[in-house]
């Protein structure tokens, strides 16, 4: 692969030179959600907007429990319909599509969108998972995205600049294009710089968190105003990567976490020429000050309590012993309310990365990735006007308890919108494991829907074909052959009595999610001796596997729903 890339390294060094505790999903159709949050987004600043819902966690191969890599991402857009987009071969001289758009689920399955300009095709792709935000190729390349908060001097849009290369259309051709992390961040900033970074949500900045069986950095993209023009010769983006640790782990919950960059340490950083310039151009930095250059704080705006909040539930969850971390224990019901005691920490305090004290999992991502801030101040299900008389001369959580109440219900309880981290639309964790071939070693387990409620799929790299179910989805016609429309079904009719729905929930899930992990190791020992003999019959097999387990996982959902309706009717609930 010949890309040109800048990279500044202090001496131009080359580039390749060295769970537990989750919010707002509306009771609604997920149109409505959509809608609700445009909404409170137009009505008030503060709330909710479109960039402010994925976390990734990053866990370097010697912090995981079985030396695999790990990366995530969460809360992605509507577009979650996944399908194979195979390799392919195309002529010399061939121009590739850049397009606008890969986020929009009201489109045919094989259309992407506005074709806003070409780049270079090159002679080969590889095979890759497409999504909204593509997340995963066949050699165990994958990438979490996470949008970030920029100032507004570098805010740019289609209406106002001649960018035109956005993250996840970079993200796309790093899949079809590169091998590793360090191909697809020589990729992907060459791109941007060249083409123009075009923000498609906010307009604001975005973090990639990009990982190969071996190692994994996140990469964090600004863009740099109205005023740049392609062919001019400044760069068409601010970026920074650092590589996390082989024995740390990661979190990206929209908001910067690269801060001093050590560019003369070639193996764990990398920047754009401009990385510091732009900062000193608008004022941001004074090289005569006397202070270091912080990355974080040189192109963010003031901090938010929706990223800061889950900074704090991750490092006190890994490492809750690595400092006096803020207390944000729910110690009485009326805790949540004494806005005037609680801690607005500086984001300083929290590390880029650091080593956990217990080993992670797949199981450990998937658990934090489904949390609710349960037992802390911005549990939503600690507010006083959920409580009931329990019949004793007490009070108790009512049954229609949720973590995840509604526009329409907080209204009405006048409960405080809290920004957690379980939420809607699809998400995954890839588990990249160098020991073994690439269709086996790496498994993007994937869900749809909200994370709490969703179950999550084991499709292995090597995957040829993803059955119709997950494939299917028109956010504006329900549909029986859907499973995000499966899982969003019983998703509302856990409404009907939270507190007891969540449990028939998790005794139907919870055992055939435990039996995806457990019979892991028998599949891949029964694809690798296939492997052995002829590759193609262990991508068959892992592809039937996979496919038999979305089917399986519908299945669950369809049984809950007859469950759940029967139960908990509202022609049983009387006086």
């Amino acid at each position: 692969m010949k890309t040109t890339s800048r990279i500044t390294s202090g001496k131009k060094a080359p580039l390749y030179a060295g769970a537990v505790f989750a919010t707002l999903l509306s009771l609604s159709t997920i149109t409505a959600s959509t809608q609700q949050t445009v909404s409170e987004t137009a009505s008030d600043s503060s709330y909710e907007t479109a960039h402010d819902s994925c976390t990734d966690i990053v866990v370097g191969k010697d912090a995981s429990v079985d030396g695999s890599v790990i990366t995530s991402h969460t809360g992605c857009c509507d577009e979650c319909r996944v399908h194979v987009i195979p390799a392919r071969t195309y002529e010399k001289g061939s121009m590739a599509p850049v397009y606008y758009g890969l986020q929009d689920v009201r489109t045919p399955l094989d259309h992407y969108g506005e074709v806003l300009g070409y780049i270079p095709q090159v002679e080969k792709t590889y095979a890759y998972f497409h999504t909204g935000y593509p997340q995963m190729n066949e050699h165990q390349l994958a990438i979490g995205e996470s949008t970030l908060s920029q100032k507004d001097e570098l805010k740019v849009d289609r209406s106002s600049g001649r960018q035109i290369m956005t993250i996840e259309q970079a993200q796309l051709f790093a899949l079809q294009r590169c091998r590793t992390a360090r191909e697809a961040i020589e990729l992907i900033t060459s791109l941007v710089e060249e083409y123009g970074f075009l923000p498609s949500c906010g307009p604001e900045s975005e973090a990639l968190c990009i990982a190969d069986p071996h190692e994994a950095w996140v990469l964090e993209v600004f863009s740099v105003g109205m005023d740049w023009q392609p062919g001019s010769g400044q760069l068409g983006a601010i970026w920074a990567a650092q590589r996390v640790p082989d024995d740390h782990v990661a979190i990206v919950p929209n908001w910067s976490i690269i801060k001093e960059i050590d560019l003369e340490d070639a193996d764990n950083f990398m920047a754009s020429d401009n990385y510091m310039q732009v900062a000193i151009d608008h004022g941001w930095y004074d090289p005569a000050g006397g202070r270091p250059f912080i990355w974080q704080e040189a192109y963010s705006p003031l901090p938010r309590e929706w990223a800061v909040n889950r900074f704090w539930l991750f490092f006190t969850t890994v490492a809750p012993n690595l400092k006096e971390w803020p207390d944000k224990r729910l110690l009485s019901t009326y805790r949540g309310y004494d806005a005037y005691h609680q801690y607005i920490e500086p984001l300083s305090i929290y590390p880029f990365s650091v080593k956990p004290e217990k080993k992670m999992s797949v199981q450990d991502v998937i658990a934090f990735q489904r949390s609710v801030f349960e037992g802390t101040i911005y549990d939503m299900t600690a507010d006083v006007d959920w409580l009931v008389p329990d019949g004793r001369g007490g009070m108790k959580k009512s049954p229609l308890t949720t973590p995840f109440p509604t526009k329409d219900m907080r209204e009405l309880l006048d409960i405080t919108w809290r920004r957690q981290v379980s939420r809607g639309g699809y998400g995954m964790v890839a588990q990249l494991r160098s020991w073994l071939p690439a269709p086996i070693g790496g498994v993007y387990w994937f869900y749809l829907d909200n994370q709490h409620v969703s179950t999550y799929a084991p499709i292995y790299a090597g995957v040829q074909e993803i059955s119709p179910l997950y494939k299917t989805w028109d956010p504006d016609n329900f549909s029986e052959e859907s499973t995000r429309w499966a899982i969003d079904f019983v998703d509302n009719l856990l409404h009907l009595k939270w507190q007891e729905a969540i449990k028939d929930l998790r005794s139907a899930r919870d055992p055939l999610e435990v039996r995806f992990f457990e019979e892991q190791s028998t599949i891949d020992q029964q694809a690798l001796e296939l492997f052995r003999r002829d590759p193609e019959q262990a991508k068959r097999f892992l592809t039937d596997y996979t496919r038999s387990s979305m089917e399986e996982i519908v299945k669950m959902y369809r049984e809950l729903r007859n469950l759940l309706i029967t139960k908990y009717t509202n022609n049983k609930q009387g006086f």
